[in-house]
């Protein structure tokens, strides 16, 4: 795995801090910039804008109906793990009309996770495909609504059709510490799947 995300200052174990990139991914309506929001340490930079009648045939939504801001470049937030490891996390637009932004996003991404609404799947194919198509090692994380149905993860595995090394965890992007949860669970899977630059995972 390529660890060029890697930022790092001095020697590792000589007070080096490693910061990484990771994208919030997802369909339309996922829970992307709520998830940045709940859980960056700083203020984060969003390209919200208001919902409007012109955009009605072309943001569907279906599911999604109290939804009245749309992302329409980019979020932007930071956060840190521990003393070592600092996030910088980038959320995607999920209308398919801003779809021609992620290739420039995806850039030095090491991570990626991938919100779900379980209501409506199949918003966040096209998500799972680019981190599929552009090798983005990728959490699902399972966004929960007040009418989500609860499903077995195998069902939701075989519904989302990826692989059983692929963790899939649930998640209320509204909640700092469940959203940092998630972001654990993505550096955890890095680690996992590469011997190249361990991260300790040691919370404060």
């Amino acid at each position: 795995m390529d660890f060029n995300g890697f930022d790092q200052s001095g020697r590792p174990g000589a007070g080096s801090t490693r910061s990484v990139k990771v994208m919030i991914a997802g369909g339309f309506g996922t829970g992307k910039t709520t998830m940045v929001r709940s859980v960056s340490d700083i203020k984060p930079l969003t390209t919200e804008e208001t919902l409007t009648q012109a955009s009605a045939d072309v943001d569907h939504l279906i599911g999604v109906a109290d939804k009245t801001e749309t992302t329409v470049s980019l979020d932007f937030g930071k956060i840190a793990i521990n003393d070592d490891l600092i996030l910088y996390l980038f959320g995607t637009p999920g209308q398919e009309r801003f779809w021609f932004l992620w290739n420039g996003l995806f850039k030095g991404a090491l991570g990626a996770i991938v919100l779900v609404d379980t209501r409506r799947l199949a918003s966040s194919f096209r998500a799972i495909e680019e981190m599929e198509r552009q090798d983005v090692p990728f959490v699902i994380a399972l966004n929960k609504f007040p009418d989500s149905k609860e499903h077995p993860v195998d069902e939701i595995r075989d519904a989302l059709d990826i692989s059983p090394h692929t963790p899939v965890v649930e998640c209320d992007a509204r909640d700092r510490n469940s959203s940092r949860d998630v972001l654990i669970a993505l550096i955890r899977h890095l680690k996992e799947r590469s011997t190249v630059a361990p991260v300790a995972l040691e919370t404060r």
